[in-house]
């Protein structure tokens, strides 16, 4: 998944607003919580996605297996699309979770391991010119570190969600401003490719931050 990045943080740490200098007409969102984008212009500049999915950019759904069949969509039929966003992905998991929870035993958590592999599998299988950003919300786990949120340890001996990524970034806030984390603090989950990023803080912007990768790939 070279051309994805994961982006983890609790909540009001600027993970969406990241999105606000990404191309509009080269960007879908895919809106797991339906929730209004926080940045100016948003309405204006993401339109809802029509029904056959090959005009608009924003599109609100938790259905696993919808947003599945849309990735694969994007990649195979939108080539204006540059940039896919998953935003907040980790209720995906936890919606799949209380709609099942009623069934007994671990059968459950398989099922929504394999919906949580196959989003990853077709992120994995997208063009090679589609970048697509995962936004997910943290919890400290028994060790004290901050890792992507999930339903736990079941899920997490299924699914590691962080290892299946070469760019993770942590959101964080401090005395009112917004940063990225880039590399692992002793405390934090991020890891980004040695000499990709110099500074362990860097602003939360996501077209600077797929700027510098894509300067960082192509040797430049």
């Amino acid at each position: 998944m070279s051309n994805s990045i994961l982006i983890l943080g609790e909540s009001g740490t600027g993970k969406s607003t990241s999105l606000r200098n990404l191309p509009h007409n080269e960007t879908m969102i895919i809106n797991v919580l339906g929730k209004p984008l926080p940045f100016r212009g948003s309405k204006s500049k993401y339109k809802p996605l029509s029904s056959d999915g090959l005009s608009g950019n924003y599109y609100a759904s938790d259905d696993p297996l919808k947003i599945q069949r849309l990735i694969n969509k994007v990649s195979a039929q939108r080539p204006d699309i540059k940039y896919l966003i998953l935003d907040d992905f980790g209720f995906t998991i936890s919606h799949s979770f209380m709609a099942k929870c009623h069934i007994n035993g671990f059968g459950k958590f398989s099922d929504i391991a394999r919906e949580t592999f196959g989003i990853f599998q077709a992120l994995q299988d997208m063009r090679d010119d589609l970048t697509c950003v995962v936004i997910m919300h943290t919890e400290v786990d028994a060790t004290g570190k901050h890792k992507a949120k999930t339903i736990g340890k079941a899920i997490d001996n299924y699914v590691n969600i962080e290892g299946t990524f070469t760019y993770v970034f942590h959101a964080l806030t401090a005395e009112g401003n917004y940063f990225f984390l880039t590399n692992n603090d002793g405390q934090h989950t991020c890891k980004t490719p040695l000499g990709c990023f110099e500074e362990l803080k860097i602003d939360n912007d996501l077209k600077q931050v797929i700027d510098t990768i894509k300067t960082y790939n192509e040797g430049e």
